[in-house]
């Protein structure tokens, strides 16, 4: 191994205080696989440095650096064979955080550089799978991926014009058969067809791509995600890009049997609002108990320790997916650096409190833990759908019941994937991170079954897609468990009790969401409270106000969701949309396999 090469090993070694006396004998082996080991043996006891260090930052540009030299190691000893990736971004509507995510994989490959680069980067290829509506992001969507193209990115545009004749491919029976997985025909003519929907027609391309590039790895990711994660800092969240994703999931697939492998996110949450909403409430008020009780005019002291959110700590009903949480509440850490008082701390969580309602949860975000991807790989039971990974076998697991439209789609393919790839199926510790809002906006570019008008936020469409998913999640996991998945009665009697068992779970929590609503509205109006009467912190009760109203549309006893939630009529429609979805599964499996055919 070269001076050159190996100085950057040594440096690093230094700055982590960690042995170099075997190293040094390592070092002598004159074989490039022996030199390669070397880095493969070094590379985890350094990032377990990295993290500990007070400031990683300082540290991330001898890390690329040696990734970089591991590359021209691996270049030189020829014959490349590790795995390739096809990275499957379905989006609509969303050129920020389309160019945002590109960025975040320029970045990527430029600093740990993953089998060279020749004009494109070697073994990274990008389908963008378009499903919007307004011609001028479709348009802004093109260009951006000429953009990257041009700076080494190869990036195919898979828009509506291109899906459509992916589906001509299909004969015309086959395709009528398979409209609970890629839709309706006649509606192909328009976008927003729906993310799972999106995923199954880009698996038809995918199946073909992957042909083309055998050792391939099927890598789906979220527009609102960025190949990076977050730590905690007093001055706010600090964004590193500290993974190296595509060294870990090929070392990952190569010493293990796995089909698929899903990670998680790191940032907001990845549930709905919709079911964030009790415990967001306990946060808002802890603040503005404590707040009230400050100098207005005196230095911000809400800069102390910052909280890590459990598992499951942001969900209302945690406790349905085995999760607990021992806090009652979660505190608000500010973010701003200068120097500022309690009226500005206020005037800011008041102004982000909307935020909310596109699913920002400021008090109660998930932040990257380190841990060394190869030794900590569970058996998992949950596909995050922003983030997983599939050989070309797996391709035969669509995203089941695609045309309901219903949110928990990961967790539905997870119980099945569970139930029949067994310990093929696994979680590693290689989060995203997401980001499901703009900075200059504070909303996000497109969500299905969220509306703005003026200023009021209905979450009813993306309530009710929350709320049937659930009951086709449980439905799913106790069929799976029972291994019955044929007899219409026992599935309508199981989906019925279940139903029945979530829509008290709800009425529970808006019960309890109600009276904390009534709390907090008391407390924003309370004379005493000296945000009523300094005339700086108007924005902040403008703000506090413009929240609840948006609460009480969403969530109050007259709300439009839980009218619908609640009426009869509707509720029978969706059992038999949902039964029969169940019903037809299996024939759904057999044509799929069909097409991939």
């Amino acid at each position: 191994m070269s001076t050159i090469l190996h100085a950057v090993l040594y440096q690093l070694l230094d700055i982590c205080g960690i042995e170099k006396k075997e190293c040094q004998l390592l070092l002598q082996a004159s074989s490039l696989d022996e030199q390669i080991n070397i880095y493969h043996q070094y590379i985890p006891k350094i990032e377990a440095h990295i993290w500990q260090h007070k400031n990683p930052e300082d540290i991330l540009p001898l890390y690329y650096q040696l990734f970089q030299n591991l590359e021209a190691i691996i270049a030189e000893k020829g014959n490349d064979n590790r795995h390739s990736f096809i990275i499957v971004m379905p989006l609509a509507d969303r050129p920020k955080h389309l160019r945002r995510s590109l960025d975040s994989l320029l970045s990527l490959c430029e600093n740990f550089q993953y089998g060279g680069k020749h004009q494109y980067y070697k073994k990274i290829n990008v389908l963008i799978a378009d499903d919007s509506v307004q011609s001028k992001n479709i348009s802004e969507h093109k260009k951006i991926v000429e953009s990257f193209n041009r700076q080494g990115l190869s990036i195919e545009y898979f828009g509506l014009d291109e899906q459509n004749q992916q589906l001509d491919k299909l004969d015309a029976d086959l395709r009528q058969k398979l409209k609970p997985v890629i839709g309706d025909i006649s509606q192909h003519s328009n976008g927003h067809k729906g993310a799972s929907i999106m995923r199954n027609i880009s698996y038809l391309r995918v199946n073909e791509l992957q042909q083309q590039q055998p050792n391939s790895l099927i890598y789906f990711i979220d527009s609102d995600q960025s190949f990076s994660v977050n730590q905690q800092t007093s001055a706010g969240d600090k964004s590193l890009q500290s993974i190296n994703y595509f060294y870990y999931l090929d070392r990952l697939f190569e010493q293990q049997n796995i089909q698929v492998l899903t990670g998680k996110v790191v940032g907001d949450p990845p549930v709905s609002p919709a079911v964030m909403a009790a415990n967001f409430m306990d946060d808002v008020m802890a603040f503005l108990q404590q707040i009230k009780t400050k100098s207005a005019q005196s230095d911000c002291c809400f800069h102390g320790q910052i909280n890590t959110a459990e598992d499951g700590a942001y969900h209302d009903m945690a406790d349905m997916f085995g999760f607990s949480s021992s806090k009652e509440f979660f505190d608000y850490h500010c973010e701003i650096v200068e120097a500022h008082n309690h009226i500005q701390s206020l005037n800011m969580f008041a102004k982000k409190l909307n935020h909310f309602f596109d699913g920002e949860h400021p008090t109660r975000k998930n932040y990257y833990q380190y841990t060394n991807v190869l030794r900590k790989v569970e058996a998992a039971r949950t596909v995050y759908t922003g983030n997983y990974v599939l050989t070309a076998d797996a391709l035969k697991y669509f995203i089941p019941f695609a045309s309901l439209k219903l949110r928990m789609a990961g967790p539905s393919l997870g119980r099945v994937l569970k139930a029949e790839l067994g310990d093929k199926f696994v979680s590693a510790n290689l989060p995203m991170l997401h980001k499901r809002t703009i900075a200059s906006t504070g909303t996000a570019e497109f969500r299905s079954g969220i509306k703005h008008q003026d200023n009021c936020v209905d979450l009813s469409g993306e309530f009710e897609r929350q709320f049937y998913g659930d009951v086709m999640l449980f439905s799913i996991e106790s069929l799976y468990q029972s291994s019955d998945l044929v007899d219409i009665h026992k599935i309508k009697k199981l989906v019925i009790s279940i139903h029945k068992n979530i829509l008290n779970q709800y009425h529970s929590k808006q019960q309890q969401l109600i009276k904390k609503m009534h709390h907090l509205q008391e407390l924003i109006n309370d004379p005493l409270a000296w945000w009523n009467t300094e005339k700086e912190s108007k924005s902040a009760q403008e703000n506090m106000q413009s929240f609840m109203d948006n609460m009480l549309h969403n969530f109050s006893e007259n709300s439009r969701i839980y009218q619908r939630i609640n009426d009869d009529e509707y509720t029978e429609k969706q059992f038999n949309k949902i039964i029969k979805a169940i019903m037809d599964y299996q024939d759904n499996r057999r044509n799929w396999q069909a097409a991939l055919q």
